[in-house]
Parts: structure tokens; C-alpha cells; sequence
């Protein structure tokens, strides 16, 4: 097959599902408002169902809105009619999908919703079919065809059915107000997670912050400075505020003399490289370099007061790039 060019079916088949995509894009409408508004007052959790390649979408989007936040999780249609029915109660939002919407596979998932007066969200291309008139609410797929026209094999109408579930799933999070915050909640592993780690989190606690009081001597700032191996030492006020850092550089500025001066001689006042408790960590990584003169390590404040310090191998042990 010396004519076969892989790259223009590639950016065939891509064209034709991004066409698909914008054509859904311009579909959207009331139903898909009522279908957010199910899905936020469900008390329960949302339970996608399907089979085929259906099916494994609908896994997908389970996963999404737990991710996000919304309970939810996939029972598989052939296996709640054996059983998993069970997992379906009052309270919670059934998202089943299917392009065809006849697969009889779904009966039983739509009579247990009817009896137990579950909401049921359609996802499928046929509106009049046994799916799309059991359900509360349609999203109906775009007409569009397969990317692989001649066989049918579930293409575009997947990543409709995908795009549909993000969609859900965005609109969703915004309504019910999800912030990075909670996010961080359920992932606290991988680098996403570590993102979204606080400077709290990944910062050394108040026994390990080199402080000293603005009228100490400098042979008492040296001895801090070296014991607590930061290359750094805080100087606090009365209040135990801090008032400025002393770092190599002030050392050298203030050679001559040195150990005649009070700390609070020799910092230099009014650090602007600290940071809150909740800062996240890529946000304190950042103010390490930007602006100018990076820094390797951060004090950490609270109410004016050090409450921890940082340092840019936490950060990178930690995985935040």
C-alpha cells in the first residue's frame, strides 16, 4: 500500500471529530442546564452505566466527577442486572450511555430507576429511542459521523460522549464552587498533587526556624545561623514579628566591625520574599526566582510572625516544577 499517507487519515480523522465537537458545541441548550441542575441536588452519588465502548467512557466520566468532587462511580450494565442493582439507591443521579439507546443490556438499569424514582440522565444520538424516552433528561450526541465511516467503529460518537462528560463535569464543579483547594483533596499524589501542595505543608516547623531577636549581638546570629545550616537567620521584634533576614550577603556588607553590631544593625528590613501558610507550593517556587534576586529558601508567616521556613529541595523533593 505505497499510496497509504498515515498523516492524512490522522488529520482526517482528527478534522472530522473537531468539526463534530463544535457542532455539539452549538447544539447545547436547556437540557443540558436541567442536567446540571439534577446533578446538583442529587443527595446521592451519580452512577454512570453503558456497555461497549459506551462503557468504558462512562468509567471515564465517573472518574471525572469523583475527581471533582462529586461522588460518583460505573456499574456496569450487564452486571446490575446481576446484583449491582443494588448499588443504585434513592438520592442518587443515574448518567447512562449508549449511542444506539437500544441495548437491551440497560433495561433492567432503567426499570430499577422508574421504581425507585431515580433521575436519569441520557447520553445518546437516538432521543426517541427505549433510552431517550425512559430518561428525565437527553443529551442528545450531534449528528455526525464516525470517523471510520465505512465499518461504523465507535469514533467520533466516543469523543462526543467524552467531551459531553468534561462538559458535565466543568459545569458542575463551577456550580457547586470547587476551588484548587479542594481539589488537592482527592489528589494528593503525582506532581498534580504536589502543585497543589501548600507552603504548610511542605515547610519545616517553628523548631527548625533560625530566629533571632533584633538586639541580639552578632555572635549570637552567627551561632543560629550556623546551628540551623539554612545559610539564613530571621530577626524578630518585640512582638515576635519578623523584621528583616541577615543572609552571606549582609555578612559581607557589614565585614568590618561585625561582631560589634546588634542584629538588627546588620539585617536587612522588611523582607519581601515570604510567603502565607496557604500559598500553594508552585506559586512559592516561583517567587524563589521571580523577580530578581532569586532566593533559596522562604520564612513562612502568619499574623506577621515566622511560623515555618522553606527551602527550594523541599519543593523539588516534593516534585513541584
Amino acid at each position: 500500500m505505497s499510496d497509504f499517507d498515515a498523516i492524512s487519515v490522522g488529520r482526517r480523522v482528527l478534522n472530522a471529530e473537531a468539526e463534530a465537537l463544535s457542532l455539539q458545541a452549538a447544539t447545547l441548550g436547556e437540557a443540558f442546564v436541567r442536567a446540571v441542575d439534577i446533578l446538583h441536588a442529587a443527595q446521592g452519588r451519580i452512577i454512570c452505566t453503558g456497555i461497549g465502548k459506551s462503557g468504558h467512557v462512562g468509567r471515564k466520566i465517573a472518574a471525572t466527577f469523583a475527581s471533582t468532587g462529586a461522588p460518583a462511580f460505573f456499574v456496569h450494565a450487564n452486571e446490575a442486572s446481576h446484583g449491582d442493582l443494588g448499588m443504585i439507591a434513592e438520592g442518587d443521579v443515574v448518567l447512562a450511555l449508549s449511542k444506539s439507546g437500544e441495548n437491551q443490556e440497560l433495561a433492567d438499569v432503567l426499570a430499577h430507576t422508574k421504581r425507585f424514582h431515580i433521575p436519569l440522565i441520557a447520553l445518546t444520538a437516538a432521543p426517541d429511542s427505549a433510552l431517550g424516552r425512559a430518561a428525565d433528561v437527553v443529551l442528545q450526541l450531534a449528528e455526525a459521523a464516525e470517523a471510520t465511516s465505512e465499518v461504523r467503529a465507535p469514533t467520533t460518537s466516543t469523543t462526543l460522549q467524552i467531551a459531553l462528560g468534561d462538559a458535565l463535569a466543568v459545569a458542575l464543579l463551577e456550580r457547586r464552587g470547587f476551588t484548587a483547594k479542594d481539589f488537592k483533596v482527592f489528589h494528593p499524589g503525582g506532581k498534580l498533587g504536589a502543585m497543589l501542595r501548600t507552603a504548610r505543608d511542605l515547610m519545616h516547623g517553628p523548631g527548625e526556624v533560625p530566629l533571632v531577636a533584633e538586639a541580639a549581638p552578632m555572635g549570637e546570629a552567627l551561632l543560629v545561623m550556623t546551628e540551623k545550616r539554612w545559610g539564613i537567620v530571621g530577626v524578630t521584634g518585640p512582638d515576635g514579628a519578623l523584621k528583616g533576614v541577615i543572609t552571606d550577603g549582609d555578612l559581607r556588607r557589614h565585614i568590618d566591625g561585625l561582631m560589634n553590631r546588634t542584629a538588627g544593625e546588620v539585617m536587612t528590613p522588611g523582607p519581601k520574599k515570604i510567603v502565607p501558610p496557604t500559598m500553594m507550593a508552585s506559586e512559592a517556587l516561583a517567587l524563589m526566582s521571580d523577580p530578581l534576586p532569586a532566593v533559596t529558601v522562604l520564612f513562612v508567616i502568619e499574623d506577621g510572625k515566622p511560623v515555618g521556613i522553606l527551602h527550594v529541595h523541599d519543593l523539588l523533593r516534593a516534585g513541584v516544577m
